[in-house]
């Protein structure tokens, strides 16, 4: 080894962000990257792949790796799968960070805590949301019983969505990375394609614009991706289980899927940084969320 005082070093290594649904685990890695790059919607569950976020400053390159929130109960396919890429997730990384929703405790983060108890490396606790706590007095000794009841080298409070005390947790993030080559080009984001992104994009839009109303079993699939000149051609197709969820996705006359194709063209020109042509399809597809073999032909294979 050379001497410490090198200062070229480079480093490079991953981060699990862990944490029950909607604690804001997405909304805290799109932050750090300053990219959109995992969907957030106020929705539990939408995040459903491992979307690795890059971020390359100088020697330093970590590679973030989302999980979706773990699922207690686990009778259908897609929650089974959902919980195996969390665990998964955990498995090969440097640092964990757990977030948690301020004073907010339930039996899920404690499974999540309980998952974290075999973990072999540091485990650095983000409380998210503080900026909504009113009497900041009593937030210390909330943090005091949580590093009690669970290993962490850290504890750092945090808003992901004010962006309030981001930079403390990347320092410490940082400072336990361990020595390596990069992996990857400095410009890059994600190591996801842009097939994925796309569909990522329209799962966004339907979830934003629909909420309660469609259950998760939908999944997009990315049928055209095309390049002609400045102009990118993308057809999706979107799959429901039922009638009556195909025509809550297309609306009155048609309206509700025209305004999901309008805010995902308007995210995707900004992503490819190019002219967009999109067509969206919605297609019935019984039964797809508990089956395994549906679920792998629509891209939930990396298991």
């Amino acid at each position: 080894m050379s001497d410490h005082s090198d200062s070229s070093t480079t480093r490079c290594g991953y981060v699990a962000i862990v944490g029950r649904p909607n604690v804001g685990k997405s909304t805290l890695l799109n932050h750090i990257l300053g990219q959109k790059i995992s969907i957030t919607s106020r929705k539990p569950q939408t995040t459903r792949n491992n979307v690795v976020g890059i971020k390359t400053e100088g020697d330093i390159q970590i590679m973030f790796v989302d999980t979706p929130g773990m699922h207690l109960g686990q009778q259908k396919a897609i929650n089974r799968y959902m919980n195996r890429a969390a665990n998964t997730a955990m498995k090969d990384v440097d640092v964990v960070v757990f977030v948690v929703d301020r004073f907010i405790w339930t039996e899920e983060d404690e499974a999540v805590a309980e998952k974290l108890q075999h973990a072999s490396c540091p485990i650095i606790l983000a409380v998210n949301k503080v900026d909504q706590v009113e009497d900041k007095e009593t937030l210390l000794p909330h943090l005091e019983s949580l590093s009690k009841k669970l290993n962490v080298a850290e504890i750092v409070p945090l808003s992901a969505l004010r962006n309030i005390n981001l930079d403390r947790l990347e320092q410490l993030i940082v400072e336990r990375m361990p020595e390596g080559m990069h992996m990857y080009p400095e410009d890059q984001i994600t190591d996801r394609s842009s097939r994925f992104m796309a569909a990522e994009i329209v799962r966004e839009k339907i979830t934003r614009q629909l909420g309660d109303e469609l259950p998760y079993e939908m999944a997009v699939e990315i049928e055209e991706f095309k390049q002609e000149g400045n102009l990118l051609n993308i057809g999706a197709l979107i799959l429901v289980e039922r009638d009556g969820q195909k025509r809550i996705l297309i609306g009155e006359k048609g309206e509700r899927i025209k305004l999901i194709g309008i805010e995902a063209r308007k995210d995707m020109e900004k992503l490819f940084d190019m002219k967009i042509m999109l067509k969206l399809w919605v297609k019935v597809k019984s039964g797809w969320s508990d089956d395994e073999r549906a679920l792998r032909s629509l891209g939930y294979n990396d298991f």
